[in-house]
């Protein structure tokens, strides 16, 4: 097997489907449905969109009148059952599973991400750092941005709104990650699919950008490799080939002694 960053080829699938709100067990059965086809098509890595397991109580389709009780009811633990079963289809199909969910943890919740090996661990757990304002009251923001070493490469996860923020691309990318993730549900349509493709080149990374109603998969070019076709819920998938950390895009030519004023707030005349 070739060492991390040595480009060794795999095929990655993004799941444009959607989840039924508070549906936990149906939306498992869905990912297990889906997965199984994809893993029989070749896919050694799946990704599902934001808040797949819950059904993403914050969409704009459904309204939002439930209690903050209600909303930790739905919540998973990273050992809990619905988990488990994730962990356990993992290792079925032997497949790298990247699973949006509510996160659970004590009496705090956050709309979170982990990574499944195909040996069943959880690897990697990212919380969506950014939101657009209030729009997500009961969750807390996560603070780090990890980066996973995989025998493909180094895998690094944004959430929705986290995409829209160029410094998020850029660390993970500084922090040498090679494919960046970002299961979503917001809006999406031409000035997302520039976005995500501008990410991909300004970082030098590939992007999976997978929604419910929109799947991108591009190359550290910008180039769109793999799409939906507009149609329900489908797999769009692709094979990938990860070059090192910083072998395309203009990341390559920074001058970071010259950026100190990006860490600033913006100054406002109101």
């Amino acid at each position: 097997m070739n060492r991390v960053g040595e480009g060794t080829p795999f095929v990655l699938a993004g799941l444009a489907v959607t989840p039924t709100p508070w549906d936990r067990d149906g939306n498992f059965e869905k990912l297990e449905l889906f997965a199984t086809k994809a893993a029989a098509e070749g896919a050694e890595v799946v990704v599902t969109p934001e808040g797949f397991l819950e059904g993403y109580l914050w969409n704009d389709d459904f309204p939002q009148h439930f209690s903050r009780d209600e909303y930790l009811a739905v919540g998973e633990t990273l050992d809990g059952p619905l988990l488990t079963r994730v962990r356990d289809l993992a290792r079925r199909l032997r497949l790298h599973l990247v699973v949006g969910f509510a996160e659970r943890r004590d009496d705090r919740m956050f709309n979170a991400a982990v990574t499944v090996s195909p040996e069943g661990e959880i690897l990697l757990r990212y919380a969506k750092t950014h939101t657009a304002g209030d729009d997500e009251p009961y969750n807390e923001k996560g603070t780090d941005f990890p980066v996973l070493a995989t025998p493909m490469g180094r895998l690094g996860i944004l959430i929705c709104m986290d995409r829209q923020f160029p410094e998020t691309f850029r660390i993970l990318a500084l922090r040498g990650a090679q494919l960046v993730v970002v299961p979503a549900w917001g809006g999406y349509g031409e000035m997302n699919d520039v976005m995500m493709r501008t990410r991909a080149y300004e970082n030098g990374v590939h992007v999976a950008f997978v929604h419910p109603r929109r799947c991108l998969l591009i190359g550290p070019d910008g180039a769109v490799i793999a799409q939906d076709t507009g149609a329900g819920d489908q797999i769009v998938a692709a094979r990938l080939t990860l070059d090192p950390p910083g072998a395309h895009g203009p990341i390559r030519r920074r001058r970071p002694e010259l950026y100190g004023e990006i860490i600033r707030e913006i100054v406002r005349d109101d």
